[in-house]
C-alpha cells in the first residue's frame, strides 16, 4: 500500500459481491490500495469493527438487514474517529445532505464517480492525519501559557480562553493554515495577530477582508495583475500574497467568498502557486495563511454554499472563540479595561464603576459580544458627568437591542408580560410577589441594588420582602 495511506485496512460494505470486487480492483489499480476488507452482510460490520482497527469505511446505503443509514448512526456513535464515505446507486440530494448531517465524511454515486471517490478517500485520510496531529498537540497543551506578554492584551480568566492560548503556542511554528471561527465581535483578528506574533513577528503581516469582494476583485487583491491584464491595468500591481512574502496573510470573512473564488483559493493552498491576472507565469506562495469567519462553514457545506475540500484545507488547525455570554466571568475585567481606555481617549478621568454593573450586564446575551460591550462603555463614558457612572446608559443600550436578546431581565415589551401562562389555580398577589422576588434574585446573582431596580421598588422594600421570605423558611 502507498505510504500516504494508513496501515489499517479499508472496510467496504455492500450486499452486491460483484460491485465489491470491482471496487477493490479500482482501488488497487488507480491508487495502489490493496489492504481492503470486503463485507457483503451489513450485520457483520459492528462485530468486525470491535475486533480490529479500520482506517476508513466505504458504505452502501441500500442493503438488506441493516441499511447504510442505520449503520452510519451506529458507527458514528461507537467509532466517531473512523471516516465513513457513503456510496449510493441513486443521485438524491436530500439523501446526501442527510448523511453528511449524520456524520458521513462524503457521499458519492457509485456508478459514475469512481475518480472523485479516490480523491475523497485521499482527503479522508488527510483529515484523519490532521486530527491525529491536533490531538497530539492538544495533549501537549497542559503547561501554563509561556508568552504572557503576547496574551496580556486579552482580558480573561476563562479556562476555555486559556486553552486556546496554549493551543496557539503549540501550533505557531507548524506553517499550516489556521482557521479561526466565532461570532461577530469576539476578537478573531486579535487571535490572528497573536498567532502571527508567535510565528513570524519579524516578517510582514497582511490582512484582507473578503466580505463583499466579487471574484475579480478577490483575484486582483490576492494575486495582483500584470500590465494589460484588463482595460485599466496600465501598471503592474503586486497582490497581497506577494506583499506578505514569507510572513502571514490574514483573510477575514472567508465564509463570504463566491464559489469561483473558493476554487482559486483551494488551488493556491493545494499547489502553493498562483497566477497574477493576465500572466502565464506562476508564482510561488511562501506565506502562512490565517482565515477567519463568523459563519458555520459546515452548515454552508450542507447547503452547497461552501466547498468541502476547501474547508478541509483551511482548518489544518482550528480554534473556535467562545461568545461573551459563555464567559461572563470576564465582564468585570473587560469593563475595567474599557473604562480606562475610553476615559483616556475622551480626555476624562476614569469614573468609579458601579459595583452592580457587572451583575446587570451578566444578564444580557451580548449578540455583538466584546465589540458591543466596548461600544456600550465608550457611549456611557461620553455621556457621564458625575463621579459615579450611571447604569442608565447601559440599560438603554440593552433595551435598544431587545429583539436580539434571549433571556433579558429588562424587557419593556408588554407582549412578554401578557404572554405569561398561569396555572389552573390562580396564584394570589402575595404568591406572585414571592415568585418575582425569587426570580429576580437569581437573575441579578443576589445583587439587591440591581434586583430592586429591576422590580421598580426601593432597596429597603426589597429587603423587607426578603426578610419576610426568610422568616417563612
Amino acid at each position: 500500500m502507498s505510504e500516504m495511506y494508513p496501515a489499517a485496512p479499508i472496510l467496504m460494505v455492500d450486499d452486491e459481491k460483484p460491485w465489491l470486487r470491482s471496487l477493490a480492483l479500482t482501488l488497487k489499480d488507480a491508487a495502489g490500495i490493496n489492504n481492503v476488507i470486503k463485507c457483503n452482510d451489513s450485520r457483520e460490520v459492528m462485530p468486525l469493527l470491535a475486533e480490529r482497527e479500520i482506517s476508513l469505511i466505504l458504505l452502501d446505503l441500500n442493503m438488506p438487514h441493516l441499511s447504510g443509514t442505520d449503520l452510519l448512526a451506529m458507527i458514528n456513535f461507537d467509532y466517531p474517529d473512523i471516516p465513513v464515505i457513503i456510496l449510493s446507486g441513486m443521485n438524491q440530494i436530500g439523501s446526501a445532505v442527510s448523511c453528511i448531517k449524520q456524520g458521513a465524511f462524503d457521499y458519492y454515486i457509485k456508478t459514475v464517480e469512481k475518480d472523485r471517490l479516490l480523491t475523497g478517500i485521499r482527503q479522508a485520510f488527510e483529515v484523519r492525519r490532521l486530527k491525529e496531529e491536533n490531538l497530539c498537540l492538544q495533549q501537549r497543551v497542559l503547561e501554563p501559557v509561556e508568552n504572557t506578554e503576547i496574551f496580556s492584551k486579552f482580558q480573561t480568566r476563562n479556562n476555555r480562553m486559556r486553552a486556546i492560548f496554549q493551543y496557539i503556542e503549540a501550533i505557531a511554528g507548524s506553517g499550516e493554515p489556521l482557521l479561526i471561527t466565532g461570532e461577530s465581535g469576539v476578537g478573531k483578528e486579535l487571535f490572528a495577530t497573536a498567532f502571527y506574533q508567535l510565528s513570524h513577528p519579524d516578517r510582514p503581516w497582511v490582512a484582507v477582508n473578503a466580505a463583499g469582494l466579487d471574484d475579480n476583485h478577490f483575484s486582483d487583491s490576492l494575486f495582483g495583475h500584470v500590465p494589460g491584464a484588463f482595460t485599466s491595468a496600465e501598471n503592474e500591481r503586486p497582490g497581497m500574497i506577494t506583499r506578505a512574502g514569507q510572513g502571514t496573510l490574514f483573510l477575514d470573512e472567508i465564509g463570504d467568498l463566491s464559489m469561483p473564488s473558493q476554487v482559486k483559493l483551494l488551488r493556491l493552498l493545494q499547489e502553493g502557486e498562483y497566477y497574477p491576472l493576465g500572466s502565464d507565469s506562476s508564482k510561488k506562495s511562501e506565506a502562512t495563511f490565517v482565515f477567519a469567519t463568523n459563519h458555520n462553514l459546515e452548515e454552508k457545506i450542507c447547503c452547497g454554499e461552501f466547498r468541502k475540500d476547501l474547508y478541509y484545507r483551511l482548518c489544518s488547525h482550528h480554534i473556535h472563540i467562545p461568545p461573551l455570554r459563555e464567559r461572563r466571568e470576564d465582564i468585570s475585567l473587560l469593563l475595567e479595561f474599557f473604562f480606562n481606555e475610553a476615559a483616556e481617549k475622551v480626555g476624562k478621568n476614569a469614573p468609579a464603576v458601579p459595583h452592580e454593573l457587572p451583575g446587570l450586564l451578566s444578564t444580557y446575551c451580548f449578540p455583538g459580544n466584546i465589540r458591543e460591550l466596548r461600544g456600550m462603555v465608550f457611549n456611557a463614558i461620553s455621556l457621564h458627568k458625575s463621579h459615579k457612572m450611571s447604569l442608565q446608559a447601559f440599560k438603554n443600550a440593552i433595551l435598544h437591542h431587545q429583539d436580539s436578546m434571549d433571556n433579558s431581565v429588562l424587557s419593556s415589551d408588554d407582549e412578554d408580560i401578557n404572554s405569561l401562562t398561569f396555572p389552573q389555580r390562580m396564584p394570589t398577589l402575595e404568591e406572585l410577589g414571592e415568585l418575582a422576588v425569587n426570580e429576580v434574585m437569581q437573575r441579578s446573582q443576589n445583587n439587591q441594588t440591581l434586583a430592586a431596580s429591576l422590580l421598580g421598588i426601593s432597596r429597603q422594600a426589597l429587603s423587607k420582602r426578603l426578610q419576610k421570605l426568610s422568616d417563612k423558611g
